[in-house]
């Protein structure tokens, strides 16, 4: 049988039979040039909103209701709001009204009188007595100064000894050992300059020209050589933050790049900066550097542990997963941040999907305050649920979306991430997203918009170790500075197994209990 037997032999009827078929070739061109340009066009309106639009994915679920009215048009059903966003109905918070604030009362208080030149009376020429008193308070400023500290050391000898013609047995008195031997920083300097560049984003050659405004000059290279000293220093403290965070029964991590200095390169190479965070009962940030992004990286830092990770889906954890005894625990922040951007080229179903995510961030909401067994309690009754309806909806829909378009990515990703997503309501004390460890690498982002790179691999090892106790000391509320300051005076000469006095938590509890000495 040939490919032309069936055809009529009919002139006009083949004419038809191939107008047919042109018109359909015509209208699968302008479908799959149609399915282009909507990719294009989400692709350029997500890296449009990614560096001129606003970050928040903030998303309202009344708009699905909507369908194209002006919110003032559009009556206002509350109930039937409430059931599709899955959370009440919140009215536009009202504005505070700005004010002058409280002064805080641990500042000190300075008191300038102010009184009458002349206190005689207009009326009769008699001295006025004073009846009280108007007070008001203004905040003022003191920058802060430098001051040297003259270390004398007395010395000693045995006078009768040198009469006699012996050995007088001359002895100087010994000096506290200080963070850097025979260096020129104290404890508080060095601790600014840590907390200035890691803490604050403060560039060296910035903070070397606020010395010169008070004529000292420090030299940057100067200060990159304390850093270093100060962070082979810290090394044993952040080793143990590093054991305590590895007994974690979940840990949080992430990644993200830093520009690392190369000689003779036109331009930087990119290492990587981990955070990895530790439970409740081993509460410490810790990072870590390496070189690149290989799997060796994290699986040299999480060898030998056991118990759940939560991450985002980069394949270098799959080996973990596979090899040790550890849970993987999605985020649905990624899964949900897909869905949003598909806003652009598919708003129906991005917004159907958008409200369901709703729905389990409700609930999380709701279970913030209650305790573990509580909050299993409640993911077991209500998020299981809504679980079983976001999968139904994901097997429906991925059989109709046109592939490699957005919605299509996004619809795959959640389904190959679905058991780790769903990992979180197995326990009470997994999180349902991996916001945390997020939050924790933007000072990472802030600080190379500031100072650009690290100089070579040791500095950004270095960088990793100051960060983890800067970052440590702002989840327990702790000045890093303070802190900085009492640790770099005394852990030199601390022995390794009492190095647990100088964990954030364990500081801030005997810094609190220790007694206000009056001044």
């Amino acid at each position: 049988m040939t490919r032309t037997d069936g055809l009529p032999n009919d002139v006009d009827a083949l004419k038809r039979i191939i107008a047919e078929q042109q018109l359909a070739m015509e209208r699968l061109k302008a479908d799959q040039q149609a399915a282009i340009d909507d990719a294009v066009k989400a692709a350029v309106a997500a890296i449009l909103r990614r560096y001129y639009g606003p970050r928040s994915e903030k998303f309202d679920p009344r708009q699905l209701l909507l369908f194209g009215e002006r919110v003032d048009q559009a009556p206002l059903d509350t109930a039937s709001i409430e059931e599709e966003s899955g959370e009440p109905l919140k009215t536009r918070r009202p504005r505070h009204k700005h004010g002058r604030q409280q002064l805080p009362e641990h500042l000190e208080r300075i008191e300038i009188e102010h009184d009458l030149d002349d206190k005689a009376c207009p009326a009769c020429g008699n001295e006025r007595c004073r009846i009280g008193s108007e007070i008001s308070e203004q905040l003022e400023y003191f920058p802060a100064s430098f001051k040297v500290l003259r270390h004398i050391r007395h010395k000693y000898a045995c006078s009768k000894c040198d009469h006699d013609g012996y050995d007088p047995h001359i002895t100087t008195a010994a000096k506290p050992p200080q963070p850097i031997d025979k260096g020129l920083p104290g404890p508080s300097l060095l601790a600014y300059v840590i907390t200035s560049k890691l803490g604050d984003h403060l560039p060296l050659y910035r903070l070397e020209r606020i010395f010169e405004r008070q004529q000292v000059h420090v030299a940057r290279s100067t200060m990159c050589a304390w850093m270093r000293c100060a962070g082979e220093l810290v090394r044993p403290l952040v080793d143990l933050m590093i054991e305590r965070v590895r007994k974690s029964k979940v840990i949080h991590t992430d990644d993200t790049t830093v520009p690392i200095q190369s000689p003779g390169a036109k331009q930087c190479r990119k290492g990587r900066i981990w955070c990895y965070l530790g439970d409740e009962a081993n509460p410490y940030t810790v990072y870590d550097y390496t070189p690149s992004r290989s799997r060796d990286g994290p699986a040299k830092w999480l060898s030998g542990y056991e118990g759940y990770l939560q991450a985002d889906a980069y394949g270098g954890y799959d080996g973990i997963f596979h090899s040790q005894n550890v849970t993987e625990v999605a985020c649905w922040a990624h899964a949900r941040r897909k869905f949003y951007d598909a806003q652009d080229s598919d708003d129906e179903r991005a917004r159907q999907m958008l409200t369901l995510i709703a729905e389990l961030y409700a609930i999380e909401r709701e279970a913030r305050e209650a305790d573990e067994a509580a909050r299993w309690q409640l993911r077991q009754e209500r998020s299981a649920g809504v679980l079983t309806r976001i999968k139904t909806w994901l097997d429906a829909e991925q059989q109709v979306v046109l592939p490699r378009s957005p919605m299509a990515t996004a619809i795959t990703y959640a389904q190959n991430q679905w058991q780790a997503l769903t990992t979180y309501v197995t326990q009470g004390f997994l999180n349902i997203d991996n916001n945390a460890s997020e939050r924790a690498l933007k000072r990472v982002a802030l600080g190379r918009k500031n100072w650009l790179f690290a100089g070579n691999d040791a500095a950004a090892e270095n960088h990793a170790r100051l960060w983890s106790l800067i970052a440590s000391c702002e989840r327990h509320c702790v000045d890093p500075q303070r802190y900085l300051t009492s640790v770099l005076a005394k852990i030199g000469t601390t022995p390794r197994e009492e190095l647990g006095q100088f964990l954030p938590d364990v500081w801030k509890a005997e810094d609190v209990a220790e007694p206000v000495e009056p001044t």
